[in-house]
């Protein structure tokens, strides 16, 4: 069978973080929404998302596919009734497709020619940014339970002081060097090749991709997740960084996401809670404006290429774009726009062409190319986003 994840209602409300991946690739728990499907579903997928996307992110359509809307989450339950879906048959949960089977033939979908099952058994959606850390500790457990199962660790260093050991697994060639490890709240996995540095005390749920390192003396709490090659440092607690991004030194990082290739500069901080302890806003792209969470916890939102210079202070349920460059004194407004230079004091636009530059030489430092893909891509989020710039 085909399998394709398509974006949803919801891409809408997953900005900035979905400017320049679909839904499937936003990384929740220890794996991308694509990885958790695929290792249920023991099959590669392919993507139904934005034109511009389409290059890097190619549909393929064969004479029967399964569309799987991405901002659900697999569970055993679910797809198992997926797997088994004839023609003219669909899942929905209420009012919302999660699955549903097509043909290449079909030119449109009319779900009132559909046998509609409805699928009330518990299961994760993703439906906004904040969502990925408010719901990290379940789909940590959920992929440690997934990943580590029959499995042995390896054995935890001497040196290294631990709790609820049955609840740690590390994988091979991981290096931890005399620090501690708290699972008595949460799993710790601990990804290939990655390196937690000397003094680091790190509190599960916590997800720790391949070739990532925890810095000297770290604190972290969970629920955190490190994807593949990412640096922290100082304090992090309840915190999503997708792939290849940096905070690696002093400063706190609250109830927060980073999307990739961000880097925040030494001791920037987030404000996680209003002062007078209300219920955090955040900028909605959706509406054009501040938008309930219903959360009195919610930091930074920030996404892919952006970075923070040294001392930046970012207020309670900000938002950050894709490739702003943010630096000065005092808090920067709660929403900067994508393709933003400057902070408190003012901004101006950072161009398509010096953005680029930068992004092409901080992926080679990581043994990545910056190539015409990348480059188109990053050039339709500039042309997109331009409405939101009035400088």
């Amino acid at each position: 069978m085909n399998y394709i994840l398509f974006d949803g209602t919801v891409r809408e409300a997953l900005l900035p973080l979905t400017y320049t991946r679909p839904v499937a690739d936003l990384r929740i728990g220890i794996l991308t929404i694509r990885e958790k499907w695929e290792n249920f579903l023991g099959y590669t997928t392919t993507t139904l998302t934005e034109e511009y996307l389409e290059e890097k992110y190619p549909m393929v359509e064969m004479e029967h596919n399964v569309m799987i809307n991405a901002s659900f989450l697999p569970t055993i339950e679910l797809v198992e009734i997926i797997k088994n879906l004839k023609e003219k048959q669909a899942v929905f949960r209420n009012e919302e497709v999660i699955a549903f089977f097509t043909t290449d033939s079909q030119e449109e979908i009319n779900f009132n020619e559909y046998e509609q099952i409805e699928y009330s058994s518990n299961v994760l959606q993703i439906k906004n940014t904040w969502d990925l850390f408010s719901l990290n500790d379940q789909a940590i457990q959920a992929d440690f339970d997934f990943i580590t199962e029959g499995r042995k660790s390896q054995e935890i260093p001497e040196g290294v002081q631990y709790i609820n050991k049955e609840n740690i697994f590390i994988e091979e060639g991981a290096e931890i060097l005399f620090s501690i490890l708290n699972a008595s709240k949460g799993p710790i996995y601990i990804g290939k090749k990655t390196l937690i540095m000397e003094g680091s005390l790190i509190r599960g749920p916590f997800a720790m991709g391949d070739h990532s390192v925890v810095k000297m003396g770290s604190k972290v709490y969970g629920a955190t997740t490190l994807g593949p090659k990412c640096k922290i440092g100082g304090e992090v607690n309840n915190s999503i960084l997708f792939a290849s991004s940096s905070k690696g030194h002093e400063g706190y990082l609250g109830n927060s996401v980073l999307g990739e290739w961000c880097n925040l500069g030494a001791d920037t901080n987030n404000s996680n809670l209003k002062n007078n302890y209300d219920q955090v806003r955040l900028w909605n792209y959706e509406t054009g404006g501040f938008a309930k969470t219903g959360l009195q916890f919610c930091g930074l939102i920030m996404g892919d290429h952006s970075k923070s210079a040294i001392n930046t202070m970012f207020n309670t349920g900000t938002v950050v774009g894709v490739s702003a460059n943010i630096y000065g004194s005092n808090f920067p407004r709660n929403f900067v726009p994508s393709f933003s230079w400057g902070g408190a004091a003012g901004f101006t636009t950072y161009q398509i062409n010096k953005a680029s530059k930068t992004a092409s030489l901080v992926m080679k430092r990581k043994n990545e190319e910056f190539n015409d893909v990348e480059q188109r891509i990053l050039e339709s989020v500039f042309n997109i986003t331009e409405k939101y710039r009035n400088f």
